[in-house]
């Protein structure tokens, strides 16, 4: 299956409430995605280090994770401060930076980071049958999230399928170039692709019906009322709140 490297494990945040942990994360996020003032920003950056923590997730794979976002944040934040307009900075040969523009590429990196961190500490820390469930419990409709479940289990069947039509096109000896025979290969390669995934398909839905399938998923797992779930509910609602009064309440500054 997809890798989930940061779906099993024993810390607080993995026992809490899938629920609790999915309303936490939709409203923590859109919080800060609307923050505009720095401090706002910083606490929320902090927050989301301490949910991290909480959830003890290995250094080295988070740090892979980020990374993949954090390449592609640091060229929009070199190229922000030249292109915002606003008061002059600094200058790099004909380019001038301005101070408008280094806030903004400096906030965004930070409300990214915040939102990225605080997501893998919420929700990578679950499975998507989990995550799936969760959902369904939190009123969203039944068929949204069998999409999202089945979407995320033949991305596996097709990855599968995928490699087993490279390996072969490999044995035959295919060498890729940039040439009419190679665009043609990979051609026949994604048409042949989706027919053994609609093969396979129709068979797994055929196995799942023999099985008594009725268009539901089921779970045995169940999140009873604990005290951790209240303590965390009202740390995160009242962190939430404070955001967003700091961020638009009235006569603050920031």
């Amino acid at each position: 299956m997809i890798e989930e490297p940061f779906a099993v494990g024993e810390s607080w945040i993995h026992q809490l409430d899938p629920r609790l942990r999915v309303a936490s994360a939709t409203l923590f996020s859109v919080v800060v995605a609307l923050a505009q003032r720095p401090l706002v920003i910083a606490v929320a950056l902090i927050s989301a280090m301490v949910l991290v923590a909480l959830a003890r997730l290995p250094g080295g794979r988070l740090m892979r994770r980020l990374g993949l976002a954090g390449m592609f944040l640091v060229f929009i934040g070199l190229i922000l401060p030249f292109t915002q307009p606003g008061e002059p900075l600094f200058h790099i040969g004909p380019l001038t930076a301005s101070r408008e523009g280094v806030f903004l590429a400096l906030s965004m990196m930070a409300k990214a980071l915040a939102i990225l961190s605080a997501l893998t500490a919420l929700l990578a820390t679950m499975s998507i049958a989990t995550l799936g469930h969760a959902l369904h419990r939190l009123g969203i409709p039944a068929k949204l999230v069998y999409l999202l479940l089945i979407t995320y289990r033949y991305l596996f069947v097709m990855e599968q399928e995928y490699q087993r039509l490279r390996r072969a096109a490999r044995i035959r000896g295919f060498n890729p170039r940039t040439n009419l025979h190679t665009y043609r290969t990979y051609a026949y390669l994604i048409g042949m692709l989706l027919v053994r995934a609609a093969a396979r398909a129709e068979r797994v839905h055929q196995a799942m019906c023999c099985r008594g399938f009725r268009g539901r998923f089921y779970s045995l797992a169940e999140y009873p009322a604990r005290s951790a779930n209240r303590i965390f509910a009202a740390g995160m609602g009242m962190l939430v709140l404070g955001l967003a009064l700091a961020q638009w309440g009235p006569g603050l500054v920031g």
